[in-house]
């Protein structure tokens, strides 16, 4: 699974790398310890306008993590559905519709993952990119209309969004037996696009890391807190610090 992430860079950096033509992001993106129900960047592709036959717009925008599907009646339900699973979002009532029409990108630096089996006790780990560049998670989202509010109340249309997960591979699987799917960039277009909506063709797109693209080390288990955040989260763990268990995977 994937329930904490790092995300560092600013929006045009964002902009640049993802050949956005609508940035409605616009202070400094800087979390190092990303949780669920945090606004938290996506990439998406819209109409500009109401009209769905217009060409639709590269956008970067603020969603909330952890999808709320479109017939919830109650909002807590996107506390529940922080990831989507690949096998199953095409069919399962809660992803189905936004898998259709509704994809994502969801840039990181990296991601957390926990190893062990002692709860408590669980050693954190850093898994990013060997190559220093970003992560594009796959992604899906939602716009849900808050039923406790009124229909000109700004703030009744709440976005928000899941990670697609799939089986980890190579070094990544010791650590943990899901991972984020990823799309490459030249992948990103049809992935977005909201006109297409073969799932076969849009499943195809979607690809664990490649062998030896992620790197994983071990880190503090500060960022067990979310009120923790800064870039030291990323930070090594000296080899003498790594709990016993996890010391044998790196």
């Amino acid at each position: 699974m994937c329930g904490r992430y790092s995300l560092s860079r600013d929006p045009e950096d964002l902009a640049r790398e993802f050949e956005v033509a609508r940035v409605d992001v616009r202070e400094k993106l800087a979390d190092f310890n990303v949780a669920p129900t945090r606004q938290v960047a996506a990439v998406l592709d819209r109409p500009p306008s109401d009209d769905k036959e217009a060409e639709p717009q590269r956008r970067l925008t603020l969603v909330r993590w952890g999808l709320i599907p479109s017939w919830a009646k109650d909002a807590k339900i996107g506390n529940r559905l922080i990831n989507a699973r690949l096998e199953t979002a095409a069919e399962k009532p809660a992803f189905r519709r936004a898998f259709a029409r509704r994809r994502c990108l969801i840039p990181a630096d990296g991601y957390y993952e926990w190893y062990g089996e002692q709860k408590g006790k669980k050693q954190p780990f850093f898994i990013h990119p060997s190559d220093g560049g970003i992560l594009a998670m796959a992604g899906l989202y939602e716009i849900w209309r808050d039923p406790s509010k009124e229909e000109d109340d700004p703030d009744r249309l709440v976005w928000t969004c899941t990670v697609l997960t799939t089986t980890a591979e190579d070094n990544v699987g010791r650590i943990h037996d899901r991972m984020p799917l990823l799309v490459e960039p030249a992948q990103y277009s049809t992935w977005l696009d909201p006109r297409l909506d073969d799932a076969a063709k849009l499943r195809s797109v979607l690809v664990p890391a490649a062998p030896g693209r992620l790197d994983a080390y071990p880190v503090s288990t500060a960022v067990n807190n979310v009120r923790n955040n800064g870039p030291e989260l990323r930070e090594p763990l000296p080899a003498e610090e790594v709990d016993e268990q996890a010391g044998g995977l790196f």
